[in-house]
């Protein structure tokens, strides 16, 4: 069965762009525009993702509040959550550390990268 990746980010392009590159490589794909969006998503999901990639900078909830929200979800807790962002400051690693998050992609993030990031995250992917 195809693991599943939620992406967040308020540029479609972005989520397009990330979401055909795991699609290809075999991965079930769900997206939200913003931390909002995808707290309300995740919420309601029947099986919830293998893992959960999502930007920083967003309107509504921003990513370290929704990485902070989706761990606080019953059976998140040990769900993995990548930062992906144009920010590459340590301060900035450290807070979403902080909130919880497994790891950092910096844009734009080329696809192979991306797999071999999602594999090392994500058991048996």
């Amino acid at each position: 069965m195809a693991k599943r990746i939620f992406l967040v980010d308020d540029s479609s392009t972005i989520l397009m762009s990330l979401s055909n590159i795991l699609k290809q490589a075999g991965y079930a794909v769900g997206t939200a525009p913003d931390g909002e969006a995808a707290l309300e998503k995740l919420k309601g999901l029947s099986q919830k993702p293998d893992l959960i990639i999502t930007d920083i900078n967003m309107p509504k909830m921003n990513g370290l509040e929704l990485i902070q929200a989706a761990k606080a979800l019953p059976g998140y807790r040990f769900v993995p959550i990548l930062v992906l962002t144009t920010e590459s400051q340590q301060a900035r690693r450290e807070e979403a550390k902080k909130a919880g998050a497994t790891g950092w992609l910096v844009k734009p993030v080329q696809g192979t990268e991306l797999i071999n990031v999602v594999k090392q995250v994500v058991p048996g992917a």
